[in-house]
């Protein structure tokens, strides 16, 4: 809920086709939403009229007036309001028994939620996305490590069943499980959105050969490789577009991009909607990840199935993913990133004999995962 409204992020839109295809499904679902003062419980038509306000922004409406929008729904359908010290009473009472409760976005897996289900003997499943808080907690907020190794604890107490994205997620994960819960890996499903090149904002400079990065610029994301190497091309390097809204932790990157020269050939522009994105990386020369961590990459294998080339970095988990179809290269050599950059600079757009991705769909995941939750 409180994403309501927003661009959405790589769990989000996890989120948000679970959401859908739980809905589509034929068996009974409630939603259950943490306010402010306690535990609200929708019913499967609460979920169903939700669907919008979760589905990313509305064109002229601002975040604020949309997330009031969705609490007033939210109040409007709800089928049971109780304190937190309530919400045991509140599931014993209106569902059925033997549920399952469903939880893919590692928010609310506290031990007030996963202990009321479990006192009911309902089936517990979660999604984990990746351990990234734990392999690399220099990356992190202040005071965020801590309180994500005891969500993954109390994950690995309480979860009968754990969905993984990956096999390297999946590898990486089960080092900090203090228990080892029934475990299944499938791939996320990608979807291709439909370009919209009237949303980009006239600002966005796309008259020359351009790059495409797109992420939260955060430490993780690695977007300081990427200004040193324009900053080693020069004024006459090929434009690149980095797409995001600023993070945590990154004062030197934020400082360098707000320091850029007008006109010059980096730009920075955050909020595009999904379409606006989709047709930026159809225009590309290229969309560059020198991430150091990922759980699964979402935007990568996104602008795979554009069929735009991508110059990454080399991390088991989007090998596993994306396969022979990228240009790998490791941030520890800049001459074989300025090489491969240049050369599909002087390519341009779609690029000739790019392989075809066939990217992972829901109807697969939810085949895997459904019938085991």
């Amino acid at each position: 809920m409180r994403r309501a409204g927003k661009v959405l992020t790589g769990v989000d839109r996890v989120e948000l086709a679970y959401v859908q295809a739980l809905i589509a499904d034929d068996v009974l679902m409630f939603g259950l939403v943490r306010s402010r003062i306690g535990y609200i419980l929708l019913g499967q038509a609460g979920v169903e009229h939700m669907v919008p306000f979760l589905s990313g922004p509305v064109s002229g409406e601002t975040v604020e007036t949309q997330q009031r929008q969705s609490w007033r729904h939210v109040r409007k359908y709800a089928i049971g309001r109780v304190p937190p010290f309530l919400l045991r009473a509140l599931l014993r009472r209106k569902l059925p028994t033997g549920f399952t409760y469903l939880n893919v976005g590692h928010s609310n897996l506290t031990d007030r939620v996963l202990g009321a289900v479990r006192s009911l003997d309902a089936q517990i499943t979660t999604l984990i996305h990746d351990v990234i808080p734990l392999d690399f907690p220099e990356f992190q907020r202040d005071g965020t490590v801590q309180r994500f190794a005891d969500m993954i604890a109390r994950v690995g107490k309480f979860a009968d069943l754990i969905i993984y994205n990956s096999k390297d997620t999946q590898a990486r994960a089960q080092t900090y499980l203090p228990e080892t819960a029934a475990s299944i890996v499938s791939h996320l499903g990608t979807v291709k959105v439909d370009a919209n090149a009237a949303d980009i904002p006239s600002r966005v400079p796309q008259d020359t050969p351009y790059f495409v990065c797109i992420g939260t610029i955060e430490p993780r994301k690695n977007h300081a490789f990427l200004l040193d190497l324009w900053d080693q091309m020069g004024p006459q390097a090929p434009g690149l577009i980095i797409a995001g809204g600023r993070g945590w932790k990154n004062e030197d990157v934020f400082a360098r991009l707000d320091a850029l020269p007008v006109g010059g050939p980096v730009f920075e522009v955050a909020g595009l909607s999904d379409g606006a994105l989709a047709a930026l990386m159809d225009g590309a020369a290229g969309v560059l990840f020198p991430s150091l961590a990922e759980g699964f990459g979402l935007p990568a294998a996104e602008a795979a199935a554009r069929g735009v080339p991508l110059i990454i970095n080399d991390l088991p988990t989007l090998r596993e993913i994306l396969g022979d179809i990228p240009i790998y290269a490791s941030v520890s050599d800049r001459y074989l990133w300025l090489n491969k950059i240049n050369e599909l600079a002087s390519l341009g757009p779609n690029a000739p004999d790019q392989q075809q991705y066939v990217p992972p769909t829901w109807d697969a995941h939810f085949k895997t995962v459904l019938k085991l939750t």
